[in-house]
């Protein structure tokens, strides 16, 4: 039988486990839109899929202004590891040129802050027993990059990692669309297209670029931790 990665969580539409990719087991990592809207029926699907940690990569007070719907059961470890490093000179520079929500700005990222992935790589390193979930607040592009990051380490294939980050747009649309927002391929793509690429070229520019698992010891990881990273993550 297939693995099913699409995961049925009531009151959120942008679940997925990431096992079956790379060396990625099913159960260890999940990624999402934020969870603020699961209802109590959503909550248990999350327990009940072996979730024990779930992993906030938006700044405090975006959780603090999108609180839960339904309370989270006893037993969730709760962390957070803010992605955009907000009031610094990258986030005034890019901000302007995509928002921080296109693959665009990923190397630059990657580059310029790389404490921000590592310290959320080293977290779902040494986190308890039981699945990690992140997220942000659709699931595309801060989750979209920390997935990046760890599907490398695990050895998934480009196309694999790709093929993820596409599966927000369709996931989301549904969504998007009753805020009346924008068809979001299509206005990521055309802001892509005005530098010269596309959402898939700009992605495996990222890839490429990405020597794992050299960059987590550059910075800051040590050997030990990426033993507990691929525990965690292949079991």
């Amino acid at each position: 039988m297939p693995l099913r990665r699409d995961l049925v969580w009531d009151g959120c539409v942008n679940v997925r486990d990431l096992g079956g990719l790379g060396r990625v087991r099913p159960g260890a990592l999940v990624r999402m839109e934020a969870p603020s809207t699961l209802t109590a029926a959503g909550w248990a699907a999350l327990w009940d899929h072996g979730v024990r940690t779930v992993l906030s990569l938006r700044a405090e007070d975006e959780d603090r202004d999108d609180p839960d719907r339904s309370p989270r059961p006893p037993g969730i470890a709760t962390a957070r590891v803010p992605i955009d490093p907000v009031g610094t000179p990258f986030h005034d520079h890019w901000q302007p040129i995509d928002n921080l929500a296109t693959p665009l700005y990923f190397p630059a990222l990657l580059a310029e802050h790389p404490e921000r992935i590592a310290a959320a790589v080293k977290l779902i390193a040494d986190a308890a027993p039981g699945g990690v979930v992140f997220h942000c607040a659709s699931g595309k592009d801060r989750t979209g990059l920390l997935a990046l990051a760890l599907l490398a380490f695990a050895g998934a294939e480009p196309d694999e990692i790709v093929a993820d980050y596409l599966l927000t747009f369709e996931r989301m649309k549904p969504v998007w669309d009753a805020m009346g927002v924008r068809d979001q391929i299509t206005a990521v793509g055309e802001r892509l297209a005005r530098h010269g690429t596309t959402i898939e070229a700009s992605l495996r520019t990222t890839i490429a670029g990405l020597r794992m698992p050299d960059y987590l010891l550059e910075n800051g990881l040590t050997e030990e931790d990426l033993a507990a990273l691929d525990r965690r993550l292949s079991g």
